[in-house]
């Protein structure tokens, strides 16, 4: 039979000022999805036969994040297609999977380049590989590698995971890095709604629309554990309550003749808009499942939707009583 030469692309655990653009673009939203790298197999240092061999997904900052992780060391990276998303995501949706794998290990002639017959994987991955498959059609031995790239180093020289390794972590920092896509993908529609709102009712109506939408989507990421209530959707009702609370009271103590009546809407609609933007966020986090948030949204979203639709009739309702 006919082998093929493995192709080989070269790597560096050294980001350079392009990378870090790129980083910055996805980190914004920009095109998020075009920020990849080709699914192949890549030599990190000067590897041998004997070199470890470390899966990742073919998102940029996944790739990035391991590479990085590991200067001076000599490695192969095996990138899975997972259509530009990261581990966590294309896990759950079943691209980094055992499919996926088999083909790559197959597309590079992987079993020509390495004597041994291992490969190490991110633990996030653990959700979308059945490992035994894997086994049974490529001969590869699965292994689930640390949670965070950073402790691969640490990892590698032990052989074996600690405790602490397979701790999943959502700190701070964490959760606020992904903040600004949200921010970025939302900020029009809410500037709109906020100038409407100026012209129809004037700064404190636009006000606290622009606070509702930060409320949901950088108050909400920061908040997250300190919030009480499980499911997303209900913590994301309060935090907005509460916005939505400052205003009516601001509304009512400033008078005039439909105070009332706009409080009202604030304390309707505003608590939906961030409860919905806090659903959103379950997609970010490794706290929630599929189940989980399917469950959320048969529960809530007909909750938001008719909150939300109420308080925007009473809005307009007011609007046109100010205008007779």
């Amino acid at each position: 039979m006919e082998t093929t030469t493995p192709i080989i692309w070269p790597a560096t655990s050294a980001l350079t000022a392009a990378d870090r653009w790129q980083h910055l673009l996805a980190r914004l939203g920009y095109r998020r999805h075009e920020r990849r790298v080709e699914p192949g197999l890549y030599a990190l240092g000067r590897p041998g036969p004997d070199s470890p061999v470390l899966v990742t997904a073919n998102y940029r900052l996944s790739f990035d994040a391991l590479r990085t992780a590991l200067p001076g060391a000599a490695a192969y990276i095996l990138v899975l297609d997972t259509d530009g998303v990261n581990v966590w995501c294309s896990a759950g949706k079943g691209t980094f999977g055992a499919d996926e794998l088999v083909r790559r290990i197959e597309a590079t002639g992987l079993a020509q380049v390495v004597r041994h017959r291992r490969l190490i994987l991110p633990q996030l991955a653990a959700a979308g590989v059945a490992a035994h498959e894997v086994s049974r059609r490529s001969g590869f031995r699965v292994e689930y590698g640390p949670v965070r790239a950073a402790d691969l180093p640490a990892y590698l020289n032990a052989g074996a995971a600690t405790p602490e390794m397979r701790r999943v972590r959502f700190d701070l920092g964490d959760r606020l890095l992904v903040a600004p896509v949200e921010v970025v993908h939302g900020l029009l529609p809410m500037l709109g709604a906020a100038a409407l709102l100026y012209l129809v009712h004037g700064r404190l109506a636009a006000l606290a629309v622009i606070m509702s939408f930060l409320a949901g989507t950088v108050l909400f990421p920061a908040l997250l554990p300190w919030l009480p209530t499980r499911d997303f959707s209900s913590k994301g009702f309060i935090l907005g309550g509460a916005v939505a609370l400052v205003f009516a009271l601001a509304e009512v103590l400033g008078g005039g003749r439909w105070r009332l009546g706009w409080a009202l809407s604030y304390l309707l609609a505003l608590p939906a808009v961030t409860a919905y933007l806090a659903l959103n966020f379950t997609g970010s986090t490794t706290f929630t499942s599929r189940t989980g948030v399917r469950r959320e949204i048969y529960a809530y979203v007909p909750a938001m939707a008719a909150l939300f639709g109420a308080g925007l009739l009473l809005a307009v309702g007011l609007t046109v009583a100010q205008l007779i």
